[in-house]
């Protein structure tokens, strides 16, 4: 058995590449594994017994996606992030309508609505998958918190749409006597109230200690699968505060604020801008303890390699008018190649299968 696993994979501890890198450094571990760019273009040819593992990539063409129905698959396992923002995943349907398995890389939060969403459907062969973190690629800076009332609030991730910044700019400016930072990718005026620090590599001293001058990690999105990012502020060992639309609830060193209210988010800040240090110290070491027992990249393959070999599982059917309908929710979306975020992931495969055939770039 081959297992072809397509997969965003880079050097660096920064999703999504790691996840690929280290799936198929676990994978590796037992089985013959090939590991292919989610963005080529091209087909695989599988041989009897081969396994399809992967994202499919919004933009047609791509590898998974003109792969996945060639006779001669012995399992295709559909693994990527999951919300219930059908703008983001409508497009995956005809793939996990007729996967052996969906990993769907998600938070409690997101799991515990497919059965009553419009994606119900999806919930018979859905596994859900937590993302995994090495704690030595995100040290801990934090063995002090500062002096109630003084308590600096930090956001690390890009501007997109599906990070509900303006909630985050909105929260800044009703507490102006506070500092709020931005570490990540986007145009500071899109968030105003927000001190822009711009994009740095986490591993680096510069980054580890403008984290370190911070003690809240703040993410407001309003569909945001399972943000490696919440992870990251974990072991770094600041306060975690998040919508439970960010997929993280239950946690005991996570604390959760309400989505688009502001009095509510509010109070909840309030709360832990004054709160005793040993609160946030007890969250801190409850973080710790979740992610070497739970959020680990040991744990992380192995239910992976669950999914490839154990049982498959099979979606429930669906009617015509209901799969028409999400094919339409997908046309419509911005990841549709002929819309913003769409039309760049395309130029993106584009420009790769121009530089594997030896063409010039323009």
């Amino acid at each position: 058995m081959t297992v072809h696993l397509v997969y965003p994979h880079a050097p660096g501890p920064a999703a999504p590449g790691v996840i690929g890198r280290r799936l198929h450094a676990h994978l590796s571990q037992h089985l013959d594994v090939r590991l292919h760019d989610w963005d080529r273009l091209g087909t695989l040819r599988p041989e009897a017994g081969d396994v399809l593992l992967g994202h499919p990539h919004p933009v047609p063409g791509t590898v998974l996606r003109r792969s996945f129905d060639r006779p001669g698959w012995a399992r295709r396992v559909i693994m990527c992030p999951y919300n219930g923002d059908l703008r983001q995943v409508a497009f995956l349907d005809p793939f996990v309508r007729r996967a052996d398995n969906y990993l769907a890389i998600t938070g409690r939060w997101w799991a515990q609505q497919v059965p009553r969403g419009p994606l119900a459907h999806w919930a018979p062969v859905m596994t859900p998958l937590d993302l995994a973190l090495d704690c030595t690629d995100f040290p801990s800076v934090k063995t002090t918190f500062a002096d109630p009332g003084r308590r600096r609030v930090l956001y690390v991730g890009h501007a997109g749409w599906q990070k509900n910044v303006g909630y985050l700019s909105r929260i800044a400016l009703a507490r102006p006597e506070w500092e709020f930072g931005w570490m990540g990718r986007g145009d500071p005026e899109d968030v105003p109230g927000v001190r822009a620090h711009g994009v740095l590599d986490t591993t680096s001293d510069e980054a580890r200690r403008l984290v370190a001058s911070y003690d809240i990690f703040l993410t407001v999105g309003a569909a945001d699968a399972n943000p490696m990012t919440v992870l990251e502020a974990m072991s770094w060992g600041l306060l975690p505060l998040c919508t439970p639309q960010s997929g993280y609830v239950d946690e005991p060193g996570v604390v959760n604020l309400p989505l688009d209210d502001l009095p509510g988010a509010l109070a909840v800040l309030d709360h832990w801008q004054h709160a005793p240090e040993h609160e946030l110290l007890d969250a801190q070491q409850a973080n710790a303890r979740r992610l070497s027992e739970h959020y680990t990249w040991d744990r992380f393959g192995d239910r992976v390699l669950e999914a490839i070999t154990g049982p498959p599982l099979a979606a429930a059917p669906v009617g015509p008018a209901h799969r028409a309908w999400l094919r339409t929710v997908a046309l419509g979306s911005p990841l549709a190649p002929w819309r913003g975020e769409g039309r760049r992931l395309a130029a993106a495969a584009l420009r790769r299968s121009r530089h594997e055939r030896g063409a010039p770039k323009v």
